[in-house]
């Protein structure tokens, strides 16, 4: 009875359930139709610009299926489209044709739902379509790196009001950022790193972000210093200024950012002390201050950075020794304190950092022993102790380094056996050892078990002699081979030319033979040095086939022939060095103006005719001194609108240099030495605005000396250049290949090494026909180390003005006309070591003080007077001397005036007598 009652009930509360389910609204999870219709246009658009069915990312967005469900794409609870991934869509640019443009995204700015967009990665060009991200004013996640935008942030970005993370990151945006950047106080991440950004950080922008947490404006080139406004944003974990032009002292406000654990601010010209307030920040993981003008020393509060897994230095002026408290960081994996001025020994301590996988000392003045326990770092990966002065022999330690891949010992004083344990590391694949000044003894007898499998092995100056060891064809891996400056003999091995090398350096032994034509049919080359050796022959016309050559260097040796004109089909050739051979003919091969060719040297053959003019557009530097090119300077030249160095010295070129002088801004080194030239020199040189080494010498030049000379801003400053921080092999071979200027430095011909040209300012104009005075305004050339115009006919004073080139070393004025005094202030130049102003019409007392005591070069002017030649100045004569000198002339005067009036007195007396006496001696 009970059951029955129950059952109209229990219908009716059913009833009531599905009656009050019809009212509740049960969301749709279908994307709403315009937005699936904007994605679909999106993926045909793109189909329009490749194959329909190349894009296997976007396969699954069809009219079929609901866009909420399609990949890449996220939707929220009630079905609009909220997020998308885009990113990758298109190929990096190197490897697709077809240009992909900004307005490609316009379909999408019709998703007004749009919280998160991913764009990044798609090599997009042309500008920022700013209207259209305008409509998406729910982004809070915006991320475009990786794409060609350039231009200027749009306005529109700056109003998007609920950003969270924004990356323009690695773009080609250019401008000067300013207030408006702080209207976004929502964000915490802001990634405007590798564009082209100047001028200085807008400080008051940066006070409104007040939540950012992640801040990256790395390689840019914004200027001044970092706002204070920056050290107040105390939420900070990540700030990344580096490679920027930023300058300044770094003070103690860096400590406020206590939450910091990424600080890169390397590539800079930050200055001054490491400021102590640095180790205060305890949460630091990663520091960078590389590459700046940091001085001082290494404090030993670094050991309260407990947290610290990185700390570079490199490339700074630190100097000092590496406090034993760096032991204290035993977390560090990497330490690289590279390329500064730290000296003493290893700290023991360092080997209780037992995590250590990278560590480079390199370029510093390290001395004594390399601690015998550095084994028991057994995490090392990377070890490098190159280019300082450490003693003794090599630790046996190091074997145990289980995981070594890479170690590079040269370049240093190290005694001894020749450590061949090192190759039983059977994980070592980069090994640089012995280089200039090392004492290591090499056995050629010692048999050589390779357990490792190498890719880079450099072993210059090692002192190994015989042919090349046939126990580097058991490297199959190999790809860099260095055994230059070694005393190698006999052929080039056909199995050497067989491997698959990138790199390979031979230079400066003994070997001969032919290059075996195999070489140059690799598909892996890229560089390839041999020069000073004893090879012969004509060279393979099969060097065509070397695609992939990039650095090409045979000078030094005895080829003979014409270059093979196959070798400008080499696109890829950047620098070919063929100096120093029996090379001739007078057609040399078309390097086009596609060409990548900036370096070429062919110097010193027998290479005649004129000129040639076929050079590509991009080149920097072009030596063919010491040839037999003839005829004119082409006109031709001015076109090279790269060209840096341009040396045809001892050759026979005519002509008036009015006529023919290159017209190239870029031109820093002209040297026209030893040839016919006549004419002067014009005075549009001065369009030479980056000349620093000009050498004229030896012509038939006259005329004066332009005023416009003086001008020169290349001969004004001195040049502040530094090498950069790091020290691949491959660039140090790589700056081994251009050869040396040679120049007649300090009164005999000297090469002046390439890879420290930049260092030199030079002015020679001797033995030419130049006349006049000497300008006073060429006082202004303080960069000068060298200025020789003697042996020519300038006349008038030596400058006082010449008292101001402070960095002269070396000043030749002789063989001239030149009269007056040596000015007093040629006393002021601490620098010079060489004077001459020999053979010219000088008088008065030579300048003491200074340099002045040591210089000699004062022959043949009989006005002169001074210590440097042992004459006694008058005013230098004391007053009583004076006195016994006038006594001493008047009595001499005194004693001439008598003979000179007893003289005729005495013969006319002398006559009367033999007269007198003659009638007497008859009679007898």
């Amino acid at each position: 009875m009970t059951t029955m009652e129950s059952t109209p009930l229990l219908k009716l509360f059913y009833f009531l359930i599905l009656f009050t389910l019809n009212f509740i609204p049960v969301p749709s999870f279908s994307c709403p139709l315009y937005q699936k219709q904007a994605l679909l246009h999106f993926k045909s658009t793109l189909a329009t610009i490749f194959d329909s069915n190349s894009n296997s990312y976007l396969y699954s967005w069809n009219v079929n299926s609901d866009c909420c469900l399609w990949e890449r794409v996220m939707c929220s609870r009630i079905g609009t489209v909220t997020e998308l991934y885009l990113y990758q869509l298109v190929s990096p640019a190197e490897d697709n044709p077809t240009p992909v443009y900004s307005d490609i995204l316009i379909p999408l700015f019709h998703i007004r739902s749009l919280e998160r967009l991913d764009i990044s990665s798609n090599s997009l060009l042309g500008k920022i379509p700013g209207a259209g991200f305008g409509n998406l004013t729910k982004l809070g996640y915006l991320n475009m790196w990786g794409n060609n935008f350039h231009g200027s942030i749009p306005s529109q970005i700056f109003k998007l009001k609920n950003i969270r993370y924004l990356d323009m990151s690695s773009n080609q945006l250019e401008q000067k950022l300013g207030p408006e950047l702080g209207s976004l106080r929502n964000l915490n991440r802001l990634r405007l790193d590798n564009n082209r950004f100047y001028g200085p950080i807008p400080g008051v922008a940066f006070g409104n972000l007040t939540k950012l947490v992640y801040l990256n404006m790395c390689e840019n080139n914004f200027t001044g210093s970092i706002p204070g406004q920056i050290f107040k944003l105390t939420d900070l974990i990540y700030l990344d200024m580096s490679s920027n032009l930023l300058e300044q002292k770094l003070g103690p406000e860096l400590g406020s950012l206590r939450n910091l654990t990424t600080l890169l601010l390397n590539n800079n010209s930050f200055h001054g002390p490491i400021p102590p307030q640095i180790f205060e920040l305890q949460s630091l993981v990663s520091l960078d201050l590389s590459d700046n003008i940091l001085e001082g020393g290494l404090s030993p509060e670094v050991c309260k950075l407990q947290n610290l897994e990185s700390l570079v230095l490199n490339a700074d002026s630190l100097s000092g020794t590496i406090p034993e408290e760096i032991g204290n960081l035993t977390s560090l994996s990497t330490l690289s304190l590279q390329k500064n001025q730290f000296h003493g020994e290893i700290p023991s301590s360092i080997l209780n950092i037992k995590k250590l996988e990278v560590l480079d000392l390199s370029e510093n003045s390290f001395k004594m022993h390399i601690p015998t326990s550095i084994g028991t770092l057994s995490n090392i990966v990377a070890l490098d102790l190159s280019h300082n002065m450490f003693t003794g022999s090599i630790p046996s330690s190091i074997q145990n380094m289980s995981k070594l891949d890479l170690i590079r010992l040269n370049e240093n004083k190290f005694s001894g056996e020749f450590p061949t344990w090192l190759f039983k590391i059977t994980t070592l694949r980069e090994l640089c050892i012995c280089g200039e000044g090392n004492n290591l003894i090499w056995d050629n007898k010692a048999k050589i078990v390779s357990r490792c499998s190498l890719q880079q092995i450099s072993m210059r100056a090692c002192g190994i002699s015989g042919q090349i060891p046939e126990w580097l064809s058991l490297h199959n891996d190999l790809r860099f081979l260095d055994f230059s400056m070694n005393r190698l003999e006999g052929r080039f091995p056909d199995w050497l030319a067989d491997k698959k090398l990138e790199v390979i350096a031979l230079s400066d032994n003994n070997l001969s033979g032919t290059i075996p034509s195999t070489l140059f049919k690799s598909e892996y080359l890229l560089f390839l040095s041999l020069s000073c050796n004893n090879f012969s022959g004509e060279l393979s016309e099969s060097i065509g086939n070397a695609k992939r050559l990039y650095s090409l260097s045979l000078s030094k040796n005895n080829f003979s022939g014409h270059i093979p004109m196959s070798i400008q089909r080499l696109d890829n050739l950047v620098s070919l060095d063929l100096s120093g051979n029996r090379l001739s003919g007078d057609t040399l091969p078309i390097f086009g103006d596609n060409s990548k060719l900036m370096v070429l040297d062919l110097s010193y053959n027998d290479f005649s005719g004129k000129i040639p003019t076929n050079f590509p557009r991009g080149m920097g530097l072009l030596y063919l001194g010491g040839n037999k090119f003839s005829g004119n300077l082409p006109g031709e030249f001015s076109k090279l609108v790269n060209l840096q160095l341009l040396d045809i010295h001892d050759n026979r070129i005519v002509g008036n240099l009015q006529d023919t002088l290159p017209q190239i801004p870029s031109l820093e080194i002209l040297v026209l030495r030893n040839n016919s030239l006549e004419g002067y020199i014009p005075n549009n040189i001065s369009i030479l605005t980056s000349l620093r080494i000009l050498d004229l010498s030896q012509n038939n030049i006259t005329g004066r000396i332009p005023r416009e000379i003086a001008n020169l801003p290349g001969m004004i400053k001195t040049l502040s250049i530094s090498s950069p921080s790091s020290h691949s092999i491959w660039e140090s071979s790589w700056l081994n290949t251009n050869s040396d200027l040679i120049v007649d430095w300090k009164k005999s011909f000297q090469g002046l090494a390439y890879r420290n040209i930049h260092t030199y300012c030079l002015l020679d104009l001797s033995q030419n026909r130049i006349y006049g005075e000497i300008y006073a305004l060429l006082g202004n050339l303080k960069a000068l180390k060298l200025l020789n115009i003697s042996h020519n006919n300038l006349s008038g004073h030596i400058p006082v003005s010449f008292g101001d080139l402070e960095n002269i070393e070396s000043l030749d004025l002789s063989h001239n006309e030149i009269s007056g005094s040596i000015p007093q202030s040629l006393v002021k130049l601490g620098q010079l070591t060489v004077l001459d102003v020999g053979n010219n019409r000088l008088t008065g007392k030579i300048p003491l003080g200074g340099q002045m005591d040591t210089m000699t070069g004062f022959e043949n002017n009989t006005g002169l007077c001074g210590m440097q030649i042992r004459i006694t100045c008058p005013e230098d004569i004391p007053s009583s001397k004076k006195d016994i000198d006038e006594e001493d002339e008047k009595q001499s005067w005194f004693m001439w005036e008598g003979a000179w009036f007893g003289f005729p007195v005495g013969f006319f007396l002398s006559v009367l007598i033999v007269r007198g006496l003659l009638p007497f001696f008859k009679v007898w």
